[in-house]
């Protein structure tokens, strides 16, 4: 019989980007490097309403996005940014705010000096800064106005508004190949070049190359593989990561998570954003809670304690066990603002909810509290582990109350003590 061989564990790829920082007062964010992958989202408020945006941005931040983008589109909305950023730092919101600028960003930030200030980061998409002699010029405008406030800037090529004069420059190229690529792969050349070459631009104006991120976004799983991957190879700028227009629920959810995981666990993409559609009635900050499971699930981060429950099968007699996962699940992330002062490194907490005795003991032994609910023909008792070994049996009707207690003081034992003594 052969020795088995060892299995490697998992292990995302270390990122090999530079670092940038982002800053908002005494709020630095850094990106890149060896600083976490962060999670970014935007609103989609009408910026000139200065309220509605103020309090998206807010739900957005406590939600978990550590970085917020708003459109500035118009003189009016470049005028309310600073009223914003006044209501955030009223309600103790600290979170940076980045510029979203298509068209006249140029003139936005030289006319108006305190949107400029107020903004952290400012986006530049090099498809739409301008044509002809006037490309050049206005992107300048817009590298001066970050060099003057002291602003990094995300040079963000999308391929639904690409650089058309490149696109056509580089597909007169290939046809004069031997072996002409194919229109796709073009393409992609053209987003690698418009990136890279925006961000050589930024930096021989005198932008510090940490300063500059960069993002090619596309809405193709398989494409945006591609282009990433590729993008990582020519340069060591830190980089946006995101799949564009991933569209909604599951589509956009999958899409983004299927994409987002195989780069990352390249070790590739140091911000990263999940552009999911709403669906009628969801909130805004469900693209956050998405982006944060993805990094959740690699390993990367930690926001939440995680809870893991049975799918259900017919050895299961009820849906209680599926109603006390979903209860404990929303307490838990709801209750987050608050315990990320109060109790340091619950986000570690593992809480373990199962349907009946066949998986059910294991799996709580395997998490930090634990409960294995009667299924099909099992007693009506519900085993409860801690740190690995039985330590009570809960009966009767209020056994969802009584373990929801249970949760809360050994939350308060483990994680309340941390607090006590830093």
């Amino acid at each position: 019989m052969t020795e088995p061989c060892l299995i490697p564990e998992a292990v995302p790829a270390p990122r090999r980007s530079l670092q940038a920082r982002i800053v908002w007062g005494k709020r630095v964010v850094t990106v890149g490097g060896d600083a976490p992958v962060r999670v970014q989202s935007m609103t989609n408020t009408d910026t000139e309403d200065a309220i509605a945006t103020a309090i998206q941005v807010k739900e957005l931040a406590l939600a978990g996005s550590e970085v917020v983008r708003i459109t500035v589109n118009t003189p009016e909305a470049a005028k309310q940014v600073p009223y914003i950023r006044e209501q955030l730092d009223r309600m103790g919101i600290d979170v940076p705010l980045v510029g979203d600028f298509h068209y006249n960003g140029h003139r936005l930030l030289t006319d108006e000096p305190a949107c400029a200030e107020a903004l952290s980061k400012y986006r530049i998409n090099p498809g739409n800064v301008g044509k002809g002699d006037k490309k050049d010029r206005q992107f300048g405008q817009m590298i001066e106005a970050a060099l003057k406030w002291n602003k990094p800037v995300r040079i963000g090529v999308n391929w639904g508004s690409l650089d058309q004069d490149l696109l056509a420059n580089l597909m007169d190229i290939n046809s004069q190949r031997p072996t002409p690529w194919d229109a796709k792969q073009v393409m992609y050349e053209a987003l690698i070049t418009s990136a890279t070459e925006s961000a050589d631009l930024a930096v021989k104006m005198g932008m510090a190359a940490n300063q500059v991120l960069l993002s090619c976004k596309v809405s193709g799983v398989q494409d945006l593989i591609s282009v990433y991957r590729e993008l990582a190879k020519r340069c060591n700028y830190p980089l946006h990561l995101g799949l564009t227009e991933a569209g909604m629920g599951t589509k956009g959810t999958v899409a983004s998570a299927v994409a987002m995981g195989i780069l990352l666990q390249e070790g590739i993409g140091d911000t990263i954003r999940v552009s999911l559609t709403p669906q009628p009635g969801e909130s805004r900050t469900q693209e956050v809670v998405i982006a944060s499971e993805i990094l959740q699930s690699l390993g990367l981060r930690r926001f939440v304690p995680s809870v893991t429950a049975c799918p259900g099968c017919g050895r299961t007699t009820s849906t209680t066990f599926q109603e006390l996962a979903k209860q404990i699940d929303d307490y838990l992330r709801m209750q987050m603002p608050i315990w990320k002062t109060k109790y340091p490194g619950v986000e570690h907490l593992k809480v373990a909810v199962m349907g009946c005795i066949v998986n059910g003991p294991g799996e709580s032994k395997h998490a930090d509290i634990g409960i294995s609910l009667p299924g099909t023909g099992e007693s009506p008792a519900a085993p409860v582990f801690i740190d690995g070994q039985k330590a009570l049996t809960l009966r009767g009707d209020n056994i969802v109350q009584e373990f929801h207690k249970l949760v809360d003081d050994y939350i308060e034992k483990r994680f309340g003590r941390v607090a006590e003594t830093v």
